[in-house]
């Protein structure tokens, strides 16, 4: 894995740039950008969802913290919705949060289980919430990620 590093204004430290491990953050958010053209995301609360919008996500997200039980809540889902992608963080409340919502909507996210699970490898230990997603990327690759472009 290349590692390059790069100096800050008036500062005498280095942030490492990790571009390979940016790369593929930047690939599966892409994928996620697509599949959100038809098929909504639902996260934890307002900062994540502001953070999709943030890289350019366009598609609809549904905050999964809206005044709703989560038992009212994953009905109206089900009701509504033949697809999901669970994009709840993975702090130990989400990943409590992500066991409930998925137990009582099975059958509906598991075919993109795998983009969270490939975010949290990617992702490290370094964050464990989604609003912190844009911040990393822009710590690890320099810049500001937006998922609308896409250069193969």
């Amino acid at each position: 894995m290349s590692l390059h590093k790069k100096r800050i204004k008036n500062k005498k430290e280095f942030i490492p740039l990790d571009w390979e491990r940016a790369e593929k953050i930047r690939e599966v958010l892409h994928y996620l950008y697509e599949i959100n053209k038809l098929v909504p995301i639902i996260v934890e609360g307002k900062k994540d969802k502001k953070a999709l919008r943030d890289i350019g996500f366009d598609g609809e997200i549904i905050t999964l913290h809206s005044g709703k039980s989560i038992y009212e809540f994953t009905e109206t889902i089900a009701q509504k919705f033949e697809k999901i992608v669970l994009l709840i963080d993975w702090d130990e409340k989400g990943e409590e949060l992500y066991c409930k919502v998925g137990e009582n909507l099975q059958g509906m996210w598991e075919d993109f289980a795998s983009i969270r699970e490939l975010l949290k490898l990617l992702c490290q230990k370094e964050i464990t919430e989604i609003e912190e997603i844009p911040s990393l990327f822009q710590r690890i690759a320099g810049h500001s990620l937006d998922v609308r472009q896409w250069d193969e």
